[in-house]
């Protein structure tokens, strides 16, 4: 079979080229700041050949986080349902996994975008706590739930334990986007999970009332 032309190859790479790009520069400039013809630009394509792929800078954070983001955070949401037990196991696997994805992508900074311009562009808050933020933390809170039926977990609300289990992470992500470029020292986010995983497992174990 002859190879595929090169340019047909390079127009079925676009989308997914223009989306990187987009995330790029939403990740370094913010939603509002950031301009289609520099995407453009960083994409390698022209200003009109963007548009006909996406019509909107909401068209491109949408396809950024279905396309870019959401993909990644199915499969940690996959694994943790797929997970059989013991819970301790699975909280010690999911920060590697989401330190993963921070590290590939510039998933930092789109979370800072999205903190700071909510209340400007609610809708950017909105598609990131549907398709991903209420999603792994529902998946979170169901694994918990399972395991307190198991008995490996002391009583109190499956959801809030999500909650508390996912924050340190999240706080180290905000603080290195927001505090270290001023010249703060950074946390290293894999050295904060594992603390803080052993913490909250020492801190659900059941006491002798639970038992």
């Amino acid at each position: 079979m002859p190879a595929e032309p090169k340019f047909r190859r390079r127009k079925a790479d676009r989308p997914a080229e223009i989306v990187a790009a987009a995330m790029a520069v939403f990740a370094e400039k913010g939603f509002a700041a950031a301009r289609l013809d520099e995407i453009a630009v960083r994409a390698g394509v022209s200003k009109g050949a963007l548009y006909l792929y996406f019509e909107t800078k909401e068209d491109l954070f949408r396809a950024v986080v279905e396309l870019a983001i959401a993909p990644n955070a199915r499969a940690v949401r996959q694994m943790i349902a797929a997970h059989p037990g013991p819970i301790s196991q699975l909280l010690q696997m999911i920060p590697e996994r989401m330190v993963a994805l921070i590290e590939a992508f510039p998933v930092g900074g789109v979370i800072k975008m999205v903190i700071g311009e909510s209340r400007n562009f609610p809708e950017l808050a909105r598609l990131w706590h549907d398709e991903l933020a209420s999603q792994l933390l529902g998946a979170l809170c169901d694994a918990i739930a399972a395991a307190q039926t198991r008995g490996e977990i002391r009583g109190g609300d499956p959801r809030i334990y999500a909650l508390q289990f996912v924050a340190p992470m999240l706080l180290s992500v905000i603080w290195r986007e927001t505090f270290v470029p001023t010249g703060a020292e950074p946390f290293d986010i894999r050295t904060v999970a594992r603390q803080h995983v052993d913490t909250m497992l020492r801190g659900m174990a059941p006491s002798e009332a639970d038992r």
